[in-house]
């Protein structure tokens, strides 16, 4: 429920008998929060639909890690291991994780949807891929994970992050699954 926001002035004015000075509170009703938040939501509504229409869909797809090349292009980020990913050059390898793959598949999925501007796509058999938007010009990133185990009770990750528009991200791909990958590590260290 909207909740105004008041600002509050004191003005000075004399008496009904000209003694001294009485103070009169005046609240001006400046905006309702609830009005501020519906403004900011419709512009970020518009800049999505904005991107979109200029762009085409946010959902940049799912990847085939087996065959997959990286863009020409520096506005992509792959943590893969290399037996996974042979084609591509990975920006890193990630770790092999102490539990079964459907653990740290559910793990994955926790710390991605808690992240701000982060929504699930698609939940498929193998993979699940995620939007990510920026926070303040609403840019569209799809991020791609997968999981595959490494025998029993031992598991690993790829996660490929790609944004739609711009020719550079300025490294952001990469630093959201780096953080995404020391959230999960931190995660399976707390169930240990």
């Amino acid at each position: 429920m909207p909740c105004p926001i008041l600002l509050s002035m004191a003005v000075k004015r004399p008496d009904g008998n000209g003694q001294g000075m009485r103070k009169k509170v005046v609240a001006i009703g400046l905006m309702s929060v609830g009005l501020g938040y519906g403004l900011w939501r419709g512009s970020e509504a518009g800049l999505e639909r904005t991107w979109q229409s200029l762009f085409g869909s946010p959902d940049l797809g799912p990847v085939d890690f087996a065959i997959l090349k990286r863009r020409p292009t520096p506005n992509d980020a792959l943590i893969c291991p290399r037996d996974l990913c042979p084609q591509a050059r990975p920006d890193a390898e990630p770790p092999i994780f102490p539990v079964p793959g459907i653990r740290l598949r559910s793990l994955v999925s926790e710390v991605a949807l808690s992240q701000p501007g982060t929504t699930l796509l698609e939940k498929g058999p193998e993979q699940d891929r995620y939007l990510v938007r920026t926070r303040l010009m609403r840019f569209p990133d799809t991020v791609v994970v997968q999981v595959f185990d490494r025998g029993q009770d031992a598991s690993t990750l790829a996660l490929y992050s790609r944004s739609q528009i711009g020719r550079s991200d300025f490294g952001v791909n990469r630093r959201r699954i780096e953080h995404w990958i020391a959230l999960v590590g931190a995660r399976v260290r707390q169930q240990s």
